[in-house]
This record gives C-alpha cells, structure tokens and sequence, in this order.
C-alpha cells in the first residue's frame, strides 16, 4: 500500500486552502450584491439614503468590533498613521454606501452596482495623477471602454432618455469614486495596523458622519419601525459578514482570481433588481453593463499579472 507523502499531504492541504479562500470571497460579493438589493428595498419604502447607510455601516461596526476584540494582537492602534489613513478610508466608506443607495433610490440597482464597480478606473487616474504608476496604451483603452460602457449603461447620448436619471448616474459614480479613496486609505494604513484595526476606525468614522448628515427623527424611528430586520440584515451582511469574509479570503486568493469573482457582486444585485423589484434594462444597456464589468475585471487581471499596486474589488467596499 503506497502512503501519500508529505508533500503530496501539504499539496492537498494548500489547494483545499485555496479553495476555501476563494469561497469566502464568493461569499462576499454576494453579500454585496444582496446587500444592494435589500437597500433598494428599504429606499423604495421611503426610507433615506443616508440612514440605511448609517445603519449598514453601525452594524458592520458592531461585527468588526467583536473581531478585534477576538484578534486584539497587532493592532496598531498606537500609531497616528493608522488613525489618519484609517479615517480617510472612513471617509471614503461613507461616501460609498451613502452614494450607492441614492444612486439606487434615484434610479434602479443594477446601474449604481455596476457603476460602483468603476472603482478601479478611479483609482488608476488617480495613481496617474499622483505619478504612482505610469500609463499605458492597454490601460487608457480600457478607460475609455468603461466610459462608453457607461454611456451606454446610463442612456446619456439619448436626450430625455429612461430611467437613469443624472441624479442616479452621477451618485453611481460618485459611489465608485468614494470606494477609490476607501481603497487608498486602506492601502496605506495596513502597513501600521492589522485590518480589523483599520475597519473598527473607519467604521466608527462612517457612523459619525453619516448620523450627523440623516434625518434624527428618521432614524430613531428605524428602530421602532416593521422594518428593523431588514435593515439588519443589511448590515449584517453589507458590513459586517462580507468585509470579513472577503479579508480572509484574500489571505490565500491570487488577486486575479478574487478580480473575476468580484463580478458576483454586481451581477447579484442586477438580479436581485430584476426578479425582487421588478426592475428592466434596455438592450444597450445590458450591453453597457456587460462591457464594463469585462472591462474592468481584465484590466485587474492585468494588474495582477505586472504585480501592480491597485486593488480590483471592494477590498471595501
């Protein structure tokens, strides 16, 4: 009888790791992408913007808290660094949801997730500007790909057209410009602290903004209201559950592959509007949709590939 050897065990056992890495950060984007429905739902229901992100991010606040208690070890809640890049990423967070359920509100959730997911192109122009990384013919013709994906998307080379509305196209991408200054404040705060760390301040730093700009009235009124568990649900799996899933995960994912898996999140939530909330898409703008989540997962993967420094999904967000 011929024994596995060791290698071949520890072979097995990396791959199973793998896998499993790869599942959380399925797991992830689906809570995305179902999180994007459910707060289209509590907008349809006259609920504000800003409160279901508020309560999106308090909850998800209760849920990384509980990790750094757990995983206390290399916090480096010591250092200022932290404290700074942790807030902006805050900053940024809050930006997202609040952004993100407008868009919704304004127009439908198909379109501000698929917008949402122009983060990347954001942060390459941004990295451009900055001088971090050098342009290149492959990078701006994919920039260019994704602004026509969203031209078709948004229905803004036909006047007077449907049902994306400025309001709900601009806060779409202002959604995915918000994710983008997550993206860098995160980035630079996790050479100081551990993620838990990170998220605990930036979660804290998204609940202080957003209460200070919701309607009070409103929100206090969340908690005596019918729909208080959908509300945390939402923030269960919007916050709480994904961001952890999807860190873990990527402990042990190669990056390309988490890029591709991140298109789960905005096909779930396209999904989530057509079958739950009886939403529609014209046929250019399925093509758009199409053409920008293709777009923008190639070019992560080419990132990927050149060791680049630009983070494809929300790590958020």
């Amino acid at each position: 009888m011929v024994r596995d050897s060791p290698a071949m065990m520890g072979l097995i056992s990396s791959d199973k790791t793998v896998s499993m890495s790869t599942t959380f950060v399925v797991l992830a984007a689906l809570c995305w992408g179902v999180s994007g429905g459910i707060g289209g739902i509590l907008t349809s229901q006259g609920w504000e913007p800003v409160v279901v992100s508020f309560y999106r991010g308090a909850i998800g606040l209760l849920f990384v808290l509980v990790w750094l208690a757990l995983r206390p070890r290399g916090s480096g809640l010591a250092s200022r660094r932290l404290w700074f890049w942790s807030a902006i990423a805050g900053v940024g967070v809050a930006g997202n949801f609040a952004f993100y359920f407008v868009s919704i509100a304004e127009g439908s959730v198909a379109v501000a997730a698929t917008l949402m997911y122009c983060a990347p192109i954001f942060v390459y122009l941004a990295s451009f500007t900055l001088k971090i990384e050098r342009p290149t013919l492959f990078k701006w013709a994919a920039i260019v790909m994704v602004m026509l994906g969203v031209v078709l998307l948004t229905g803004i080379y036909e006047i007077g057209a449907g049902d994306v509305t400025p309001i709900a196209a601009g806060a779409g991408l202002l959604s995915g410009l918000s994710y983008a200054v997550f993206i860098f404040g995160f980035k630079y705060a996790a050479p100081h602290g551990s993620p838990q760390a990170i998220l605990v301040i930036a979660f804290a730093v998204l609940a202080a903004i957003l209460i200070w700009l919701g309607d009070a009235e409103q929100t206090m009124a969340v908690l005596e209201s019918s729909s208080w568990p959908l509300f945390v649900v939402l923030g269960t799996l919007g916050a709480g559950l994904s961001f952890i899933f999807y860190i873990v995960g990527l402990n042990h994912t190669a990056p390309a592959v988490a890029s591709i898996v991140a298109m789960v999140e905005p096909i779930t939530a396209s999904l989530f509007g057509v079958v739950v909330l009886n939403e529609s898409l014209a046929a250019p703008q399925i093509f758009g949709m199409g053409l920008i989540l293709v777009t923008v997962t190639a070019l992560s993967v080419y990132s990927s590939a050149k060791n680049e420094p630009i983070v494809a999904k929300p790590l958020t967000k």
